[in-house]
Parts: structure tokens; sequence; C-alpha cells
């Protein structure tokens, strides 16, 4: 507690903007017993708080205490008020009690300093991981519906500055008290008619105190605003894909004078922010060096009156004890503020803690291997579900819905763009809750089971393919972090994509980049399906998994789907009737109910809504004789997962042979 400034540094000109604090805070929900939810935060911390507390009540009591020695060091010491010489030993023995204070005061400073910040950072750890930990059991729709930035500033910057209520509010409010309370004392001690001055003098000091923060704090959010805008533009332009589309359109100097201009409202900004407030510091320094000459004048008048005379020791100490008056009173000004603000943290924190999954086990639930049922085996009976934030006069997402899947069957789902068929998918692991009917997982209602036993025996691959950015390996070892290196191999082998790693100089250590960009869509869709591989479940769940891919690259990562299909109960949405056709069954969906059931060729043989969609596609001839068509030749050099060893050349007369004309330079006819 150096100075007694209680921890807080310089309040008076923290840039704080204290209108739009009062606002934020006024924002901040309303949560029932707060303080008292607080205090139990840092009850297993109590013994390191007391003890913190009562150091900050030392160190303010010590820092007022060289004064009052100063005061005898020049009356008693050096200049005796019976006019003899100097009194070295009684010198000595106060510059030795000084300096032991001073020692002292910094090491109950290092002490006091390492305890608020262990607590603090403790607390604010144990904080964040609990609220991390409760939004991992949040329902799959909270995450729909709110954005990841508002998550985001819950864990980072909430909880973050949680640290500061006890390293500088408590801390502070604690310390500026007594700081200011033992000030006092000392100066009306030392002299009650100099004190009196002082104080008169104090308040108009503190205005100015408090005007220079506010300006400053304004400049100061104006030009974080600026900085966030220079960062917004960097993120957008410079990323992978922003970067492509400036390019594309020939816009990079567009962007380039879009930052340059906010750069030179930076600028400007910047040397505001420098210059604001210099004519209040003007004042300020005025003002400062002002109490001590007017408390020099007025001890001129005492001394000259020859009446209670004052002493040079008794100036020198007054001045050194108001000196420290100043910033404490400033703290103490903003106690109101800074509690409000701790406060509207805490409750942005605690609004998340309360908040009740949709979707959590029964006291009662049970293991999937407890069910009586066969694990693979789904089944919807009269399914009906409606988002929660959907529209009270819209139709449910999905309406009586009813299917079975028995163990190992293969079972897809068609339809139109938005008729209800991922949120079948998300409904077999119980992602979402099913708002009428059931859902049989092995036998038994998904709402008897554990959740995490119902994943255990669910693999997904989604149409868009998330990869950490990390090496091949560790993202593979997401589904299993024991795996083996064998285990690996034999999981991509599977998914065909094994041949491809190796080719890569790091192999399975290749960093893919951010959400796998250094990897093209197939490999990345493949690279997922040895995960699931690696995970081995029961039941497999595909949505339009090939949906984003070329056709080469979709036949490859389709015969990986169909050799991670085998055995396993597998429920597949699709756009494209082309890999879905030798499915077991095949339900076509519209407006949230199955309006169609059957095979590919009882379907196309019923002329409804799945032969429509063939047509639809532009693919009606090869799905309708697929039955009956030769195999594709296969031509290994034209994979999009593998390259010849050598360059593929072909001689002018086999070119011919196939059909091919040569192109001849400087042929330009209109028919080439």
């Amino acid at each position: 507690m150096r100075g007694g400034g209680g921890g807080g540094g310089h309040p008076g000109f923290r840039p704080v903007d204290t209108e739009a604090q009062r606002k934020a805070n006024a924002e901040a929900p309303r949560i029932p017993n707060l303080g008292r939810r607080v205090v139990a935060l840092f009850r297993p911390y109590t013994f390191s708080i007391v003890i913190t507390g009562v150091l900050v009540v030392a160190g303010a009591g010590i820092a007022v205490i060289p004064p009052l020695l100063v005061q005898r060091v020049f009356d008693d010491a050096l200049f005796p008020v019976d006019g003899s010489a100097p009194d070295l030993t009684l010198l000595w023995q106060l510059v030795l009690a000084m300096i032991a204070l001073f020692l002292l005061s910094a090491a109950v400073g290092v002490v006091q300093t390492w305890l608020t910040s262990t607590v603090g950072n403790r607390v604010t750890g144990d904080l964040r991981v609990t609220l991390f930990d409760h939004l991992q059991s949040m329902e799959l729709g909270f995450f729909t519906r709110t954005k990841t930035g508002v998550i985001q500033s819950r864990l980072q910057n909430d909880v973050g500055g949680v640290s500061g209520v006890l390293t500088n509010t408590v801390t502070s409010i604690l310390g500026n008290t007594v700081t200011v309370v033992a000030s006092l004392v000392a100066m009306i001690l030392i002299d009650w008619r100099l004190t009196i001055i002082a104080v008169v003098l104090m308040p108009f000091l503190i205005i100015v105190q408090r005007r220079v923060g506010q300006v400053r704090a304004r400049i100061a959010g104006e030009t974080q605003e600026s900085l966030s805008e220079l960062t917004s533009i960097t993120q957008e332009t410079l990323s992978v894909s922003g970067i492509l589309l400036s390019k594309s359109f020939n816009r990079q100097r567009t962007e380039s004078a879009r930052y340059a201009d906010e750069n030179v409202n930076q600028v400007r900004l910047q040397v505001r922010r420098a210059m604001s407030g210099q004519g209040f510091f003007a004042v300020v320094q005025v003002i400062m060096a002002s109490v001590p000459a007017i408390i020099y004048l007025v001890s001129g008048y005492l001394i000259g009156t020859g009446t209670d005379a004052i002493t040079a020791g008794t100036i020198v100490a007054f001045t050194t004890v108001q000196a420290r008056l100043l910033m404490p009173l400033m703290g103490l000004m903003r106690v109101s503020l800074d509690l409000q603000t701790s406060a509207a943290l805490f409750a942005r924190i605690f609004e998340y803690l309360d908040l009740v999954p949709a979707i959590k086990d029964a006291p009662d639930a049970i293991d999937v291997s407890q069910a009586p049922g066969p694990v693979g085996r789904i089944e919807f009976r009269d399914v009906v579900f409606r988002y929660p934030d959907a529209a009270p006069e819209a139709r449910a997402t999905l309406q009586g819905v009813s299917f079975v899947a028995d163990p190992g069957q293969h079972v897809a789902f068609v339809g139109p763009s938005g008729a209800g068929k991922t949120t079948v998918l998300y409904l077999t692991p119980r992602l979402y809750e099913a708002s009428g009917g059931s859902v049989l997982f092995a036998g038994e209602d998904v709402r008897r089971l554990r959740q995490e036993s119902i994943v255990d025996n669910v693999g997904i691959v989604s149409q868009e393919t998330y990869l950490f950015h990390a090496t091949i390996r560790e993202n593979l070892r997401y589904a299993k972090p024991d795996a083996t290196d064998a285990e690996l191999e034999a999981a991509c082998r599977a998914a065909n994509i094994h041949h491809v790693i190796e080719r890569f100089e790091n192999g399975y250590d290749t960093v893919v980049g951010e959400r796998g960009y250094r990897l093209s869509g197939g490999e990345k869709q493949r690279i997922a399906i040895a995960r699931v591989l690696l995970k081995d479940p029961p039941v497999l769940l595909l949505d339009e998994a090939t949906s984003a891919l070329d056709t080469v690259s979709e036949r490859v990562v389709q015969e990986a789907l169909d050799a991670a299909a085998r055995g396993r109960t597998t429920l597949s949405i699709a756009h494209r009737l082309s890999t879905v056709i030798d499915a077991d069954v095949i339900h076509v969906v519209e407006a949230g109910r199955i309006v169609e059931s059957g095979t590919h060729a009882s379907l196309l043989a019923a002329g409804g809504l799945y032969a429509e969609l063939a047509a639809q596609q532009l693919a009606t001839t090869r799905i309708l004789e697929a039955e009956g068509a030769e195999p594709p030749a296969d031509h290994p050099e034209r994979r999009a997962d593998t390259a010849p060893d050598e360059p593929l050349t072909l001689t002018a007369a086999e070119l011919e042979e196939r059909g091919i004309r040569p192109a001849v330079i400087g042929d330009r006819t209109p028919d080439h």
C-alpha cells in the first residue's frame, strides 16, 4: 500500500466514462441474492482474504507514520527547539526507523499484491471453468440462437473483470478509507489549523481531476471504436475468404483506401487523446503546487504572531501527509460506481450460470447397454417437433413422423429443403427434444437414457466438416485420445485417405490450417469419416456428407461412406439421389411429414415426389437406368485423390483414336 493508494493506482485519472459505465450497469440483469452468491465464490479463500485485509489496513497505517517521524527529525534531531547542536544519535534512530518502515511497507505491499492476485485470479479461474462447463451442458438450440461473440464476451470480458473486484475494488475501498482517515488524524495531530486550510482547498482539486478523467474517457472510447473498426477491416479483408473476394473483384486498392481512411481517423484521435485535458492538467498542477504554498504562507503568519509558533518540522510533516490525501479521496468518490460495475459483471455471469438446459438426464436415466432392445435399433413414434423460438402460428417442423431403422440397416431421407430431414437426425441422439411422440434408441425412449451414453453410440458426419487448427493426428484423436498410430492408419485406410496423407511432407503431423483450409473438400470430409470410424459407433448419421463436393470427389467420399456404413445402422440425408439409391429404405419427407417410403425402384415406379425430385435434378436417366447400366469405367489416373507418378501424355495418334483432335497452334477456326 504505497502512498496509501489502496492498490487502486490513480483512480482519478482512470479512463472510465462514468455515464456510459452507469448505463451499462443499469442494463445488467437482476439476480436475486447476488451478494450472497458472490460471497460464496470467495468462501474457499476466506483465510487469504482475511490476511489480505489485515495487510491492507497495516500498509495504509504504516504509510502515514514516516511524516510524523519527519517532524521529529527536523524539530528534535536537526534543529532542536532549544538551539543546541543536532542530536546525531536521535537522528540515526529516526532515520533507521524510517528506513525500517519503508522496508516493512514494501514487504507488506508485495505480500498483499501476491495474495490479492492469487485469490482474484483463482476465483476468476474457478468461475471461468464453471461457466464453460455449464455452457457445455446447454442444448444445441441455445447455440443456434445465441451469438458466439456474446458467449465469448461472458467468458473473457465479464469473467476477466471479476478478478479486479478483489484486486482493485475491495482493496481500494479498504485501503483508501484507512489512508484517508489515518492521514486526516495525522494532519490534525500535527496542526489542526493547517488541516482546515488543506481540507477547504481539496474539493476544488477533486472537481478538476474528475473533469479531466471524464474528457479523456470519452476520447478513449472513440479511440477504441476506431481500433475496433481497423481490426474489423483487417479480419474481413485479410482472411482467406476476404482476400479471395477482393482479388476476384480487383478491389485491393479500394480496401487499402478504406483502411487508410480509418487509419487517418485513428491518428487524429490518438493526437486528440494525447492533448485532451492539457489545460486541466495545468490547472491541476497549479492547485497541487498551490496547496503547500498556501500552507507555507499561513504558517508564516502564524509564526509571525509568536503565539503557538509552528516549527519547520511541523510544516514539512504536514505537507508530506497532505500530499498523500488526494488520490485516496478520488478513489473513494468512485466507490459507488465501482461496486455497481462489479455487481453488473457478476450479474451477467450468474445470468448464464442460471440457464437451465432444456435437455437433461432423468434422475433414473440408464445407459444404452441396459436398454431392452438391440443397440442400433432406432424408432420414431408419431414424433412432433417445433423449435422453441418458432412463431406460434408457424407449422411444426415435424408432424407425426414414424419409422423404424433396424440394426445394420441403411435408411435414407430425401425431400425439399426445409422439409425437416436434418431435424430427424438431431432428434436421434437427443440433441433436440421431441415436442411430442417418442424417439426410441435400442428399444428405450431417449428421455430415459443418459445422453452421454447415446452419443457414445452415435457417429455424425455433417456437410460442414469442422477440423481444428492442428495436425491431422490431433484431429483424428479427438474421437479417441488414446488411439494408437496403427488404429489411426486403419481408420484412414477405411476412409480412403491414408494414401493421401502419406504423400504430405509431414504425413499425419501435417497442420490442416484454420477450419482445414489447407485441405480440399474431399480430403477434409474423408478425415472426418476416419475420425468417426476411429470412434467405431454402431449408429452412423450422415447429414448431406457429399453435397458440397464435385462429382469425382463425391465418388471417392461415397466409397469411404459406404465402407463406414457396413454393419452399422445408418441414417442419411441426401439431395443427390444417386448417393442413396442403394439404401434399404428411402423416406421422402415433405412439410414435416413422411409422404413416401420404399426402395429406390419402388419409389420411382410410384411416380410421386421422389420421381419428381429425380427429374428436377436433371439426372433422371442416370438414376432410372442405374440398375441395368454397366458400371462406369475406372480411370485411376483421373481420381481426385491420386496423381500419376509420371505425367499423363498421349500421342497424336492415340488422341485421334479417342476421337480427340489435337490442338494446333494458330488454329482459330470457329469450330475450335
